[in-house]
């Protein structure tokens, strides 16, 4: 795999990423451990956390993943040089309130605390990509469909103020680029504007969701960020399992449905956008498009990423080595221009029902 520059950063990944949320809950230390060292040895030089991990939030596991990812690190020494890590700061945490909290804001002071605290977690001097996990205004994101100005987050830090504390961290040599997540058109092209007008960082990505379940990137955004060169980091290829086949027989809940996978064991997992009727029936439509192609369903929802112009590196999350290599065997399958045509004839059907 050949390295992509993120936006006009220095950074330069491997298309595909490692997303560690499942480290510190459905993956135990030494698995954990078995999964990085088996990424770096396949090439991957992208690792992507972030401090509310693992996931599903909970106080017990809050910081765990980076922490696990920091005891790695120490005991391979000269990995860290190989790597590109990426990680998250939590946007308002309301429900949450092991994450500062609860607050209703991230202040600068916050911003500039969470990364040193990052830093220590994962035993390392340098954050490559620090990323806003999700806006401090309001904005319809995981699962939210509207945007309604009657629910502005008043008085939360403006992106001037996060840019400025961002700023900060580079300056001081703790962080080399800054990103977005669950970010909208106007929160991109605001965050870059602002970034050019006051001689700040300027963003180099953004990590939204996307995959066939979900393609709103496609709605806007995705011509905002190839004008501005911001890069996408897709989350979610797989749509927490959907896209996998492993649910088709059973559905979510029923007889002889994965008991350890995410959705079958998390129930507020089921709550959200990818346990939706809506999301599975989907699914099965797009699995049994791969079947009929002679593909796995996993290597039709990945290569749909891996191929898309709009992504620059797509972000797998697995619990075992064995999902790690067939995610990256996944790697050089292509789509012909009849499967496009078809996959494109669903989405028109059903749209996005795990937006």
């Amino acid at each position: 795999m050949k390295t992509i520059q993120l936006g006009s950063s220095d950074l330069h990944v491997t298309p595909i990423c490692l997303g560690t949320m499942t480290f510190g809950e459905q993956v135990d230390e030494p698995t954990a451990f078995a999964i990085l060292d088996r990424s770096l040895e396949r090439g991957v030089n992208f690792i992507d956390t972030a401090e509310m991990y693992a996931v599903p939030p909970r106080a017990e596991t809050y910081n765990a993943t980076e922490k696990i990812i920091g005891n790695w690190l120490e005991k391979r020494p000269g990995a860290r040089q190989k790597l590109v890590i990426a990680t998250k700061i939590a946007g308002p945490s309301r429900g949450m309130p092991w994450i500062r909290g609860g607050a209703s804001d991230v202040t600068p002071a916050d911003t500039i605390a969470a990364c040193d605290d990052s830093l220590r977690r994962l035993k390392t001097d340098v954050i490559d990509l620090y990323q806003i996990h999700w806006p401090t205004r309001h904005v319809p994101m995981f699962g939210g469909l509207y945007y309604d100005p009657k629910n502005e987050n008043h008085g939360s830090t403006s992106m001037h103020a996060q840019l400025e504390a961002l700023g900060t961290l580079v300056k001081a040599g703790k962080v080399r680029a800054v990103g977005l997540s669950n970010e909208t058109p106007y929160g991109v092209h605001e965050f870059v504007r602002l970034a050019e007008a006051h001689g700040l960082p300027r963003v180099a990505t953004v990590q939204n969701a996307y995959c066939l379940l979900n393609r709103t990137v496609e709605n806007g955004l995705d011509e905002t960020m190839h004008r501005l060169n911001v890069s996408l980091l897709a989350y979610s290829p797989l749509a927490f399992g959907l896209l996998t086949g492993k649910y088709d027989a059973s559905g979510l809940t029923g007889p002889g449905a994965p008991a350890e996978a995410r959705i079958a064991k998390f129930e507020t997992t089921r709550k959200q956008r990818w346990g939706r009727p809506e999301a599975l029936a989907a699914a099965r439509r797009y699995n049994a498009l791969a079947l009929e192609n002679g593909m796995t369903p996993t290597q039709l929802a990945l290569a749909f990423c891996y191929t898309k112009w709009q992504v620059a590196s797509t972000i797998i999350g697995v619990t075992s080595v064995a999902q790690l290599d067939e995610d990256l065997n996944a790697w050089g399958t292509t789509l012909t221009p009849e499967v496009l045509k078809q996959i494109d004839a669903i989405r028109w059907e059903i749209r996005d029902p795990a937006l």
